[in-house]
């Protein structure tokens, strides 16, 4: 028997990650400058949903398997041929079984899909609306779809999707049964369909460490996974709250990533950022952390600076960019405007690179010096700045 002295002990040794994420939380600024107690509140319906997944007891996820769908497209595309979809409709048809069906919003959904023994009544729904029709679908969906809520599945990730988890949760769209998928790791082009992730090496027990994947959570978080890993695209299935993890991790690496490339006077890749910019990165990521902490009752898997830089240093092509229409999804959120650094970014963006004109940052608190501080270029292999 253990003594209740020992026990007491082992308590206050307890690993962190094993108590509900506190109101306030040690802000590090940067991976290398001094940490400071800073009192943030929490956002409430995250710490429920949190405590929520530990009271749930589960241990393992149901898996299920793939089988005919419905495909969501903008009304817009009802009526184009196949090859004039979005790329994602398209590649979730191509790599199904040719059992799918795709509808506009506002048409009936089928009672069944399939044919004999394959015929089914419970089908995912597959959205690929851009996020700026996810809102008004989700305000105005008719009785039939109002009853199959638990089979929609929403796609995020990259500059097709960004973060629309504000959106979904405004609506009751966010559990851990609702299925949200992080699509950015494969691209569907010419040459067909591409995973995208890397591997970044063993780990301490030896399994790879991959990078980029696309990530699955909720009640048809198999069906998807299955669909993908069938055409040799990895994804990943994970509860709704590590899931959330590896959503974030992903929109840190979209917007972070892009800003501090795109406030450079030469074209600048996600490259070039990942190998000659990575302390102005990891600063601002650190900041951000501890933001996500005390507002969305979350914290970033462990490793997830060294995924972030490892994906990047692979994508040689992709020229950081700025598009304004995407601001709310991707870099406009208060997570990320909440960093001093982050918003200095963004204000330098605007207003030395002419970038953002038509979006309404938030205020800064004190007057920039980034202007004199930044390097004036890129950084080369052969140290000219």
């Amino acid at each position: 028997m253990v003594p209740a002295a020992l026990l007491f002990l082992l308590a206050l040794v307890r690993p962190a990650a094993a108590f509900a994420p506190p109101a306030v939380t040690l802000r590090t600024t940067s991976s290398s400058s001094s940490s400071s107690l800073q009192a943030v509140w929490s956002d409430s319906k995250a710490v429920k949903e949190y405590q929520e997944f530990l009271d749930s007891g589960e241990q393992e996820i149901t898996l299920k398997e793939d089988c005919p769908s419905v495909i969501i497209v903008s009304p817009n595309e009802a009526d184009l041929e196949f090859d004039e979809l979005n790329p994602l409709a398209q590649a979730l048809m191509r790599m199904g079984s040719g059992d799918d069906i795709i509808l506009s919003p506002y048409q009936p959904l089928p009672e069944t899909l399939g044919e004999g023994e394959y015929a089914t009544s419970e089908y995912p729904i597959y959205l690929t609306l851009p996020p700026q029709e996810i809102e008004p679908f989700l305000d105005n969906v008719d009785e039939v779809y109002e009853n199959r809520q638990t089979d929609f599945c929403f796609f995020t990730g990259g500059f097709q999707y960004g973060n629309i988890e504000e959106t979904l949760q405004s609506r009751g769209y966010c559990r851990d049964t609702m299925t949200q998928v992080v699509i950015s790791g494969m691209e569907f082009g010419a040459e067909g369909i591409k995973d995208l992730s890397v591997s970044l090496g063993p780990d301490s027990v030896g399994e790879d460490k991959i990078a980029g994947e696309c990530a699955a959570c909720g009640k048809w978080n198999g069906a998807i996974a299955k669909r993908l890993e069938r055409n040799e695209v990895r994804c990943s299935t994970d509860f709704y709250r590590d899931w959330r993890r590896k959503m974030w991790e992903r929109n840190c690496l979209d917007a972070v990533m892009n800003l501090v490339g795109s406030v450079r006077e030469e074209p600048t890749t996600l490259a070039d950022v990942a190998n000659y910019y990575e302390e102005e990165v990891s600063d601002i990521l650190w900041q951000i952390t501890g933001t996500l902490r005390g507002w969305k009752a979350i914290t970033l898997l462990f490793g997830f600076e060294e995924r972030i830089f490892g994906f990047a240093e692979r994508q040689s092509s992709q020229q950081c960019t700025i598009i304004d229409e995407w601001y709310p999804y991707i870099w406009g959120n208060k997570v990320f405007t909440n960093s001093p650094k982050y918003l200095e970014y963004l204000h330098y963006a605007k207003t030395e690179m002419g970038l953002l004109q038509t979006v309404d940052l938030p205020p800064m608190k004190e007057e920039s010096e980034l202007k004199n501080n930044m390097r004036q270029g890129n950084l080369r292999a052969d140290g000219v700045v």
